[in-house]
């Protein structure tokens, strides 16, 4: 695979900031997804049409899923964990358009990871004050303080390697895969790239649909988790 490279460059205050393919999709897909809300909620009624019910049971269903994970009193949480599913859902399976998904870049899922822990532990500290936050590294005993730290720190770099590692392993596999029809295109001399046009599409499904959906489950799922585990410690 070759070392990405940026598309353009934005001079501020001096300093040479590089915008790569990724950053400039994850604009695109922020940009789709207000979109679409903006036309979507523009005219709401009381007897709901198709789009509106499908809205509706979207947002119903992580309403559900925070309930049953987290309990009532973390129903504030709904609007994060539900934009956060939305757009992980979005980046995952971009590859379906032919661009590479922005969760197969590290600096994305860390950044995703540390938007997450910040939130867990402000909503812990918050919770439990400042002083009992800080008093529960060294529980149950003080020479737990280190193991303690290093556990909490771990919580990020734990769910950008894990996203960005799946996606990254799904991505490098369709490629080979497609490098390998393209070889065999070639040396049975076929004028025509049925086989990189039909055989890669169950693949597709599985490693861009079916892993995509299930790796923002499994992020949210444990964003949620370490939100609750952590207020409640």
């Amino acid at each position: 695979m070759e070392k990405a490279r940026p598309i353009f460059e934005i001079l501020l205050f001096g300093i040479k900031i590089p915008i790569y393919q990724a950053i400039i999709i994850q604009w695109v897909i922020i940009a789709i997804i207000t979109i679409l809300l903006f036309i979507s909620s523009k005219k709401l009624r009381t007897i709901p049409n198709k789009l509106q019910s499908f809205l509706e049971l979207v947002v119903e269903t992580i309403n559900n899923l925070v309930k049953e994970n987290m309990g009532e009193k973390y129903i504030k949480f709904v609007p994060f964990i539900g934009t956060l599913a939305i757009f992980l859902l979005f980046m995952n399976v971009f590859d379906l358009f032919g661009f590479r998904p922005p969760t197969a870049d590290y600096s994305v899922t860390l950044g995703l990871a540390i938007i997450s822990f910040l939130i867990i532990q402000a909503n812990a500290i918050k919770k439990n004050g400042v002083i009992h936050y800080f008093k529960a590294f060294a529980e149950p005993f003080a020479f737990m303080l280190p193991l303690n730290i290093i556990e909490r720190l771990v919580v990020p770099v734990s769910l950008s390697l894990r996203l960005f590692g799946n996606t990254l392993a799904a991505v490098i596999i369709v490629e080979l895969l497609y490098k390998a029809l393209a070889y065999l295109t070639k040396l049975i001399h076929f004028p025509l790239p049925i086989f990189q046009a039909v055989i890669p599409i169950p693949f597709h499904i599985y490693f861009s649909l079916f892993d995509g959906v299930i790796q923002m489950i499994i992020f949210i799922m444990l964003t949620m988790i370490f939100i609750k585990i952590t207020a409640e410690h």
